[in-house]
């Protein structure tokens, strides 16, 4: 198999340039067209010298004599992305929750590639594109979730054989340096609640709390529920006689527009559980069910009746409440509890694992509960917190043996 090397004038593209300059090219006939019958040609030029077009001329005809020729796409970053996200939603059974995040980790790449096509997408110019978002101030879990789908992009580019190389290979994460201060002070431990503060906060929320605030919270608090699980709870996943609640199903609704909300199956197979519940707990959202009952009266012709327990009382009843207003509720409770503003619904599920180690429980039982196979936050608020009983443990042997040497 052959191919020739051409020459031919400058590239400036000026009418009358005068500056002498050549280029080289290659043309290798690649096969048949089996449309047309015509030959298939691979041209490229721009070389500078006729020995740097033989060599990648070389190369291809090496490429086709070993039947590992590809002809390299020309389709532009953001067709094949768009073409790459249709076919991952229809073949990986993914959430809709999860196509909304691959979309957008897309949408931060966009600006480095959009118009570039996925061949001359090279690993510099992948690896550039991290550290700018890094220099943006991204965060490293955002970081790392780009990174995840550009790898899915162009993996099933040189699967369909639209590329030779992956430009991804051997791309790294740049990650945030913590100080010496940071590590020492643990600033990646998740904030919580201790227990008196809990006590605070309940006791604002059933005195000071709007309507439904204390059984949202005090559910939120006794379970370790995810604000999206809560919200999608039904009256059939409480079981009154078993003191239990199935957990199957999970809210999702980014637009908080109460009425175009959709119920997902749980973050992982694992959160699909079954726990036990305190029976103060329980009498409570049974109180909780005869008051609802007089709300579904009230609204009866505009009532959405689709058995949630949490539901909606006044604009939109019936319908599940939404995570964002539970979001502003406790903001509002820990304002007037003066606790930290900061903490979120979620914050209550950390205070659940850190209240259940100090109770005594093992974490395979807290992991358990909390539909985790494993959580690195999980652990993290385990290990502190019975750190601290072990050394509190220590001292108490400690004084215990002080007062019995002293009085001997």
């Amino acid at each position: 198999m052959n191919g020739s090397i051409q020459k031919y004038g400058c590239i400036c593209k000026k009418k009358r340039c005068t500056c002498g300059k050549t280029r080289y090219r290659y043309v290798v006939d690649v096969g048949i067209n089996p449309a047309t019958g015509r030959r298939k040609q691979e041209k490229k030029g721009g070389f500078l010298t006729r020995d740097e077009a033989q060599t990648a001329c070389n190369a291809v005809i090496y490429e086709l004599n070993h039947g590992t020729y590809i002809k390299e796409s020309s389709t532009l970053f953001k067709d094949f992305a768009g073409d790459w996200l249709k076919t991952y939603q229809k073949t990986h059974n993914v959430k809709v929750s999860t196509v909304r995040v691959r979309r957008h980790e897309i949408s931060l790449l966009m600006p480095y590639f959009k118009y570039l096509k996925i061949k001359d997408i090279t690993k510099k110019k992948y690896q550039d594109a991290l550290n700018d978002l890094k220099d943006k101030k991204y965060s490293d879990n955002t970081l790392s979730g780009v990174h995840s789908t550009g790898r899915m992009i162009f993996a099933k580019a040189v699967e369909w054989d639209m590329i030779k190389k992956d430009p991804t290979q051997f791309a790294k994460v740049p990650r945030t340096r913590k100080t010496v201060k940071e590590l020492e002070e643990n600033k990646e431990l998740p904030k919580y609640l201790e227990k008196e503060e809990l006590a605070a906060f309940l006791r604002t929320a059933k005195e000071k709390g709007l309507d439904r605030d204390y059984i949202i919270f005090r559910t939120l608090a006794y379970t370790g529920l995810r604000a999206g699980e809560l919200c999608a709870l039904k009256w059939k996943d409480i079981h009154f006689k078993e003191g239990a609640i199935s957990i199957t199903k999970t809210y999702y609704n980014p637009t908080n527009n109460a009425e175009k909300y959709e119920l997902l199956t749980p973050k992982t197979a694992k959160s699909q559980r079954v726990i036990e519940v305190d029976r103060a707990v329980l009498s409570d959202l049974e109180r909780y069910k005869v008051e609802q009952k007089s709300v579904k009266m009230r609204f009866r012709p505009t009532y959405h009746d689709e058995d949630f327990v949490f539901a909606k009382t006044k604009k939109h009843p019936g319908y599940p409440e939404t995570i964002k207003k539970i979001e502003i509720r406790m903001t509002r409770l820990l304002k007037l509890a003066k606790l930290n503003e900061t903490l979120t619904p979620h914050s209550l599920r950390h205070t659940h694992t850190s209240l259940l180690a100090e109770a005594g429980v093992g974490l395979p039982e807290i992991m358990d509960r909390l539909g985790h196979t494993d959580d690195d936050t999980t652990k993290r608020i385990y290990l502190h917190v019975t750190k601290t009983m072990k050394k509190e443990a220590s001292q108490k042997f400690s004084e215990l043996m002080r007062s019995l040497l002293s009085e001997n």
